[in-house]
């Protein structure tokens, strides 16, 4: 493990130079991994923009490292967010957007920054990598390294967790995900259950992607995605307006086919969110949507053959009528088009997810974590 004697000068980010080079951080880091999708700049600018709806319920502060050369070399976010240490009553505060150079005593200064920050807010648990919320980039990869992550899954080089782990920190929740070839098709039953669940008066429709019609599917979604993982950990539910700012992002990207939506007399009761794996071509256009960077996107999202399944989500009372594997069926059938499809991710110990996704054949192919420490 390498560990340098050069100085280090942790620096909060205050201004929009700094916030640029907290930015492009990761360029420097991942300049010789082919593994590595560079983020859109614009959106990691919006996260940490002070004008984030984050600061209504909760702060964040930022950290550069910086070596002898003023060179940037690390950062990482401390962050309280109010309505989680209501939820489970106790001071967690969060660190995230962390990216570092390989070295331990780089490391060591980021992680004391976000310590010091988050005790001085009053907080007794560090937890992370979790960027302000685990609706967005949360999870450290720890096995999985040899293949790009799929679309808004989390990647970084295998040094972090022996860094964390060498400061003091834990494993508090490990994570999979899994990868599902689509040559073969699924299983009889899932045809068999969709044929049950549309016999008990259940119908099945694509996602609507247009206007209005958009907007109401979205309000629904968000109410059943609520109800449903109301009690996810460490997690606290977004708001709507939250919710629809990120749908909206993502309006033209959907694919309806792999968004099929369950309905019982005109009422959504389950949905299946799959998006295409826009990371094939995110990764040629490094950070920049500017007109060279579109053309480039628009002409690589042509060989997108996989994608991802987000959210399997049904009300608990259809999950006797088959809804859940119905769903699985009813968005699986687009097989010309895709070729596989990545499940993730779910928690270690959430048993009934991992059940459903594993009765489709899936195998583990990736492993994340979360971590904490008592601070």
């Amino acid at each position: 493990m390498l560990t340098s004697n050069t100085p280090i000068t942790i620096q909060p980010v205050t201004t929009p130079a700094e916030r640029e080079q907290f930015i492009n951080v990761p360029w420097q880091v991942y300049r010789d991994d082919p593994n590595w999708v560079p983020p859109l700049k614009a959106d990691l600018a919006q996260q940490i923009s002070p004008e984030n709806p984050f600061h209504q319920y909760g702060k964040f502060q930022p950290f550069l490292a910086f070596d002898s050369n003023q060179k940037a070399v690390g950062r990482i976010v401390a962050a309280v967010n109010e309505r989680l240490i209501a939820q489970e009553g106790q001071p967690i505060g969060f660190f995230g957007f962390f990216e570092c150079i390989e070295d331990q005593a780089v490391a060591f200064a980021l992680f004391q920054a976000a310590e010091t920050w988050l005790r001085e807010q009053g907080m007794t648990v560090m937890r992370g990598p979790i960027d302000l919320s685990t609706h967005n980039n949360c999870l450290w990869l720890v096995d999985g390294f040899d293949s790009p992550p799929q679309v808004m899954m989390p990647y970084n080089p295998p040094y972090y967790e022996a860094f964390f782990l060498a400061y003091g920190g834990k494993i508090a929740k490990s994570a999979y995900a899994y990868i599902l070839s689509l040559e073969a098709g699924l299983g009889e039953k899932f045809e068999r259950a969709y044929r049950i669940a549309c016999r008990s008066g259940v119908t099945f429709r694509p996602l609507q992607t247009k206007d209005s019609g958009f907007e109401k599917d979205v309000a629904d979604v968000y109410d059943l995605f609520n109800r449903t993982f109301e009690e996810s950990w460490s997690a606290t539910p977004r708001t709507e307006e939250e919710f629809m700012a990120q749908a909206r992002s993502l309006q033209d990207l959907v694919d309806p086919d792999v968004f099929p939506i369950a309905e019982d007399n005109g009422k959504m009761i389950g949905f299946f969110m799959g998006l295409p794996d826009y990371n094939i071509p995110l990764k040629q256009v490094n950070g920049k949507l500017n007109w060279l960077g579109l053309l480039k996107f628009l002409w690589y999202r042509r060989q997108i053959k996989q994608g991802r399944v987000i959210v399997i989500c049904c009300l608990p009372e259809y999950r006797r009528k088959m809804v859940p594997l119905a769903l699985i069926y009813a968005a699986f059938q687009n097989r010309k088009i895709y070729k596989k499809a990545e499940l993730s991710w779910v928690y270690e110990d959430n048993l009934p997810s991992r059940r459903l996704i594993e009765e489709t054949g899936a195998k583990i192919y990736k492993t994340y974590r979360v971590y904490e420490k008592a601070i």
